[in-house]
């Protein structure tokens, strides 16, 4: 007796779901019936409307309806293909189609059957014909595979999109039993469709305005849950205890006054706010989001002379040592003649920084781990092992963490998680400040970043000079060349960065080294150039490092992931190879390494692509400066999935489609905060949101 099928199935109880199947399905996270009815497809092929023969024309995507009048395997012996040939009439005239290596076509398409064909149409030379089109015989059921709107699912792991519609067609009937957990107030504010409604027309569409509603609807669904979560994770914080760190403005005023260089307004107030967040008895959880060389280090280093001025411990955390140690030295600078005591514990060393002194002290490991238990050591400053090695603090009432865009909403989550069990010495948890260098669009600061307070510099420290940005074709590689020996001849430093290949780290490390000996045997044999890549050991990147910083290497090769706070004033030009590969954000990211000094700096964009929506991309960077509107720009352009140039915030596909569309983001927002604040948490949204945060791996 066959089992009966609900939508909570498991998926193997369908006949057409066999063991090999079975293991593809389960890889991409179908694992019951309803999770196939929530595996939504990313595009359509339209082929509704069904053409006349005798009206084709080359080139043309088309559907067709016609009887089979011929149907013949033929083996080419050269090159041993199996081709398969039919020929379709229909009342206008006939044409052929062509399939490769698909012998069972003949037992399945057999001559006289009705059948639409839909696919490109080509030449062979003599006539014209369709290459491998879909194919579906005609009956009295609505046609899945062709002569309408069809949905092409993303085919991973072997799995086609003709598998997947042959699956989930015949189950559309049970989304109509799956409770809607939207209320009905909300569907009707907000004009949304029926839940069952939506996954039926998301997979088969009636025209393209019910695909369009389906997707609002489910992209508002992933938002709203999205929304929802974040938006509670910021009502919970709301009811714990942080330790109460008060203002004191003589203190930040004789600090500031010390500094060698201005604060801009934007470092005025986003300190200003984090000092009023931290005034008060409840967590700060506050994003500092900064365009590229803005100065977020000195308003971090303001936030923890606060905390430690009033009796507390910071601990700061980057996500490389390379950047550890530079933020070190950095607080170094900004706190000598504070008398603070400042530490540097990462996988590989350990410093001291004297209070009285203010110099650097060689100490233990054991030793130094002890003191900062103890609470005599003020500022920590490492990387995120401060939070797996199981260290403990005394009086920690600040955590800073450093490049927060590396991380997705579940690797956030966790890591906040981890901040709050710090064994701190204290009752209440630590106020957090997020700091991240990549300019974040509106509409993922609503998302991705709605559970915190957001605090932006957009504004450059006075006397910077503008970098020359320039993007170069094939042909003037040869005078680009010439000019960066000219440059290095006068003393100058370049950074060359190579293409971005998300497919495999190997493949990035291939591209850096081949660069490297292109450039150091070929192109610059008389330069001292050195390269960086994410598989070698730290000591070796620390040694690469200070010999670039001292001027001992002109040319450094590296990858793209790296460092990206990274700081050699005397680095002046920076070469981008494949920059068509690179999001606009990450360029400017990249172009905000050099200007760091009083030379003039370069950014050259070198480019083999010479198609036009590259070079109108590439141009958008020569026009803006500002990293905020080159981040819109990109979202728009590029969509979501690329903005850092990975796939990595964690959010499902119609939640990362929905990214551009603001209204509603705003909508789905709204009613998440509706929810919250009238206990509307029924026991359906409660599951939903579970479900949802497993989808997402929220923990």
């Amino acid at each position: 007796m066959l089992p009966i099928i609900s939508s909570n199935s498991p998926i193997e109880h369908l006949k057409k779901v066999g063991p090999a199947y079975l293991k593809v399905l389960h890889k991409v996270g179908i694992k019951t019936i309803k999770d196939l009815l929530f595996y939504f497809p990313h595009r359509y092929d339209d082929f509704s409307q069904i053409a006349l023969i005798s009206q084709l024309k080359i080139g043309q995507t088309a559907t067709i309806q016609g009887k089979i009048s011929e149907i013949k395997n033929i083996r080419t012996w050269k090159k041993r293909i199996n081709i398969t040939e039919a020929l379709i009439q229909d009342k206008s005239g006939g044409i052929k189609a062509v399939w490769f290596n698909q012998p069972y076509l003949t037992t399945t398409l057999k001559k006289d059957l009705i059948v639409n064909l839909s696919g490109k149409v080509t030449f062979d030379g003599k006539n014209l014909c369709l290459s491998n089109p879909a194919y579906e015989i005609v009956k009295k059921q609505s046609p899945v595979h062709t002569g309408r709107l069809v949905p092409v699912y993303h085919e991973t792991y072997g799995l086609s999109s003709r598998y997947l519609r042959f699956l989930i067609k015949p189950l559309l009937s049970l989304a109509y039993k799956i409770p809607d957990f939207l209320p009905w107030q909300i569907k009707k504010d907000f004009g949304l469709v029926n839940l069952n409604s939506a996954l039926e027309q998301i997979h088969f569409p009636n025209n393209l305005e019910s695909a369009k509603k389906a997707r609002e609807r489910l992209g508002f669904d992933e938002l709203f849950m999205t929304q929802l979560i974040v938006l509670k994770q910021k009502q919970d914080l709301l009811k714990e205890k942080a330790p109460v760190i008060p203002f004191k403005k003589e203190l930040i005023q004789s600090f500031v006054k010390k500094l060698s260089f201005i604060l801009t307004d934007d470092q005025r107030i986003a300190a200003w706010q984090i000092f009023q967040d931290m005034e008060k008895p409840r967590p700060m959880n506050r994003l500092l989001n900064g365009d590229v060389g803005s100065g977020k280090t000195v308003v971090a280093a303001m936030a923890a002379l606060a905390a430690v001025k009033a009796g507390y411990q910071t601990a700061f955390m980057a996500p490389t040592e390379v950047l550890a140690k530079q933020h070190f030295e950095t607080f170094k600078t900004f706190l000598k003649n504070e008398k603070v005591s400042a530490a540097l514990l990462t996988g590989s060393s350990q410093k001291l920084l004297g209070k009285k002194t203010g110099k650097k002290i060689n100490i233990s490991r054991l030793r130094l781990k002890k003191q900062i238990a103890d609470g005599r050591i003020d500022i920590v400053i490492g990387t995120h092992a401060l939070i797996q090695e199981g260290l403990a603090f005394n009086k920690l009432a600040l955590a800073i963490v450093d490049e927060q865009h590396r991380f997705s909403i579940a690797q956030r989550a966790a890591l906040q998680k981890k901040i709050y069990q710090i064994e701190d010495g204290l009752p209440t948890i630590p106020h957090l400040l997020s700091m991240t260098a990549t300019p974040i669009p509106r509409t993922l600061a609503l998302t991705i970043y709605g559970d915190l307070d957001l605090s932006l510099l957009k504004q450059l420290p006075k006397g910077r000079q503008k970098i020359i940005t320039k993007v170069v074709v094939p042909a003037e590689r040869e005078k680009i060349y010439k000019f960066i020996e000219e440059k290095i001849k006068q003393g100058r430093q370049v950074f060359v960065i190579c293409p971005l290949i998300e497919e495999s780290e190997k493949l990035e490390i291939k591209s850096v080294t081949e660069e490297y000996k292109k450039l150091s045997s070929k192109i610059f044999p008389k330069l001292k150039i050195a390269m960086l890549h994410g598989q070698l050991k730290s000591k070796e990147k620390e040694g690469i490092m200070k010999k670039f910083k001292l001027d001992q290497i002109n040319i450094l090769v590296a990858t793209s992931v790296i460092e990206v706070g990274i700081d050699i004033p005397n680095a002046t030009i920076m070469i981008i190879e494949g920059a068509e590969r690179f999001g606009l954000a990450q360029l400017h990211q990249f172009r905000g390494r050099v200007g760091r000094s009083e030379h003039q700096s370069y950014c050259f964009l070198f480019t083999d692509s010479s198609a036009k929506k590259t070079n109108q991309r590439l141009k958008a960077l020569l026009k803006s400066e500002n990293g905020f509107e080159l981040a819109e720009k990109d979202l728009e352009i590029r969509g979501p999935g690329d903005l850092t140039g990975q796939r990595q915030w964690g959010l499902p596909d119609l939640a990362m489609a929905s990214l551009t569309d603001l209204e509603l983001i705003q909508k789905a927002r709204e009613v998440a905060k509706k929810v919250l604040e009238n206990k509307l948490l029924t026991p359906a949204l409660q599951e939903k949101i579970r479900a949802f945060q497993n989808k997402i791996h929220f923990e």
